[in-house]
Formats: structure tokens, sequence, C-alpha cells
């Protein structure tokens, strides 16, 4: 995009040049599993997800200011170190979702998109462009995620 824009201004070509390699995000020849990806696993239970249908969803769109941020931040002890917005929101959001569940014992789990851009080794190069985006996921006990401390389920996320 910032590429597109600095050639709407005039420029001859954009001041990082861009990259298709998309061998860069290629499995490795062979394959290898290294880790186990519960992401893709059935759930144990699924007649006791909370909400059983799309046809129950309500959607409500929520603005979380800084104030309200910064209400929930207080709950976090300072010596963990800087979550992201995004960290600490989810999280307050997860845990109270998950407050209505009604089997204590049930797992949980929080699946969401990660841009793997920067923890990726060797990174990408500078000018790549597209996607380079996996999922991620959490997963604990509701009891243990509701009765734990607000870092308890960011260190999850």
């Amino acid at each position: 995009m910032n590429a597109m824009g600095e050639m709407a201004q005039g420029v001859c070509a954009p001041s990082i040049p861009p990259v298709w390699q998309r061998e860069l995000l290629n499995a490795r020849n062979p394959p290898q599993v290294t880790c186990t990806h519960h992401e893709f696993d059935e759930l144990v239970k699924p007649q006791s997800l909370i909400i059983n249908s799309l046809h129950e969803l309500a959607c409500c769109s929520f603005f979380f200011g800084s104030t309200q941020v910064s209400a929930i931040r207080k709950n976090i002890p300072h010596h963990l170190g800087k979550y992201s917005t995004f960290e600490v929101l989810t999280t307050f959001l997860w845990r109270l979702y998950v407050a209505l569940s009604p089997d204590p014992e049930d797992q949980v789990r929080l699946i969401f998109m990660n841009n793997v851009r920067a923890i990726l080794n060797p990174p990408l190069p500078k000018g790549y462009y597209g996607n380079a985006y996996a999922i991620s996921l959490a997963v604990t006990i509701a009891r243990e995620l509701c009765e734990n401390p607000l870092e308890y389920a960011l260190e999850l996320v």
C-alpha cells in the first residue's frame, strides 16, 4: 500500500522495492510436523457451546477508548511487561464470554489470526507483500480462565 501511495504521489519507483517470493512461506521439503496443532482438534463437547448457532448471535459494536483500556490495564501487575491493546482487550472479553459457560470444567479455546512477519527466522524481506499469517490458539479450562487473575489469560494469549 505504501508503494501505491508513493506512486500516486508521482515518484518513479517505490522507496522499498516490492518482493514477490512466495516460496519463502513454503513448507519444509520434506514437510515436518514439529509441534501439536490443537487449533485443528475437534471439540470434545461441541454440544456445550455457549452459542450453538449464528441465529443466536447479536451483532453489536463497542468502543473501548484509552480510559477503558487503562482501567483494564490496572488489573495487570507492572512487572509482567507491556501487553498490546489487542492482547488486553481480547483476554478481557474472552474471560467475560467464558464466564457464561454452563460447565466450568469445559475446555475453552481462543483462536485468532496472527501476523508472523516479525517472528519468522529468517525474517521476510522488507518489501515482501502478501499475506503472512498463521492461526494462534490459547486453550485452558473455563474455571481456570475465570478464577485466575487476568495475567493468567494474558500469558495464554
